[in-house]
């Protein structure tokens, strides 16, 4: 497996995002299904792998830990506060976003518990909470660091004037933030900051949430909670306009001797040798298949071909829609 550097950590070039093992995408496989996936990953010589408290409410970072748990040494394990389900006065629980720095503690040690571990390698701020200075967050953060919590401090969708207000802070070691052929924005600011700083981009989504594989050809019968449904880019209309750009793309893909996935995640390694691609599957051949793209050696002019194919411009549809755009702290084209 080729590594890359996030911080002080030599990890594989192509990490595993495991959201979807616990969240967002209609019913999440079984616990039996998803300690496969992670133990393939394992296998197959991936070594970052991706959780928050988020996703499945704790349930990710539980099964994430009890699976991994066993191989500790072997991998880097990261994970976010800042977002968390919170119980209301209902007894529901709904998706809240807290930076206050004792709520950033809370959830980092909850996070602890669940993974069954004393420390997590990469821990991020999850979503700036526009309400508290990104200075306290970060302050809050880092003295969970000189604890012995955690051992290198990340975020995830913020801009770059943040990036570099946190890192005046507390060194930033990684920034999450989308970033695919059909989403650009990390191309503004954010990529120019990390490389300013000395920090890694890891890019969640970089399959575009399926649309890059070429295997979700009409949203109707996506899962009523399905997190795509409300995206502007996954509406009726607008997705059927955006397949239009999947034939020449799978062209493409055909020409280079690899899947439309592959020339995807091909395409963003090539973007940086600071980037780190963390898609996540439900599926074990689909793992196998991610992890053969960083053994693409594919000529300039096809990556040239791909990026032209499918980018802002060919779009349709905005990344978000108006509460989740303003929740995040990223520049829009």
């Amino acid at each position: 497996m080729h590594t890359r550097r996030i911080g002080p950590f030599e990890v594989s070039a192509i990490g595993l995002g495991c959201m979807n093992l616990s969240h967002a995408y209609g019913a999440p496989p079984s616990p039996e299904e998803g300690e496969r996936v992670l133990l393939a990953a394992l296998d197959a010589g991936e070594t970052l792998f991706d959780t928050a408290a988020l996703y499945g409410f704790g349930a990710n970072e539980e099964l994430v830990g009890r699976v991994l748990k066993p191989h500790r040494d072997r991998i880097t394990l990261c994970s976010k506060g800042g977002m968390a389900g919170v119980k209301g006065e209902d007894g529901v629980v709904r998706r809240v976003i807290d930076g206050r720095p004792e709520t950033l503690r809370r959830n980092c040690e909850d996070s602890l518990r669940r993974l069954g571990t004393d420390v997590i390698d990469l821990y991020y701020l999850h979503r700036w909470d526009k309400k508290v200075p990104i200075e306290d967050s970060v302050g809050a953060l880092s003295r969970l660091v000189e604890e012995g919590k955690v051992r290198a401090l990340g975020l995830s969708e913020v801009s770059a004037a943040t990036v570099r207000r946190a890192h005046a802070v507390h060194p930033v070691a990684a920034v999450q933030t989308e970033y695919s052929l059909w989403t650009r924005n990390a191309e503004i600011a954010v990529l120019a900051a990390c490389r300013e700083i000395g920090a890694a981009f890891v890019a969640f989504s970089p399959l575009a949430r399926a649309f890059l594989t070429g295997t979700l050809t009409e949203v109707g019968s996506l899962d009523a909670k399905d997190i795509r449904r409300p995206m502007p880019r996954f509406s009726p209309e607008n997705y059927a306009r955006n397949l239009q750009l999947l034939p020449a793309f799978e062209a493409l893909a055909r020409e280079a001797g690899c899947t439309p996935g592959q020339l995807a995640l091909a395409w963003l390694l090539h973007q940086g040798s600071d980037i780190v691609p963390i898609p996540g599957t439900t599926s074990v051949a689909h793992l196998l298949e991610n992890l053969a793209a960083a053994d693409l050696a594919l000529e300039a002019s096809v990556l040239a071909r791909a990026g032209a194919l499918i980018n802002q411009e060919t779009v349709t549809g905005e990344r978000y829609a108006a509460q989740s755009s303003q929740e995040v702290d990223t520049e829009v084209f």
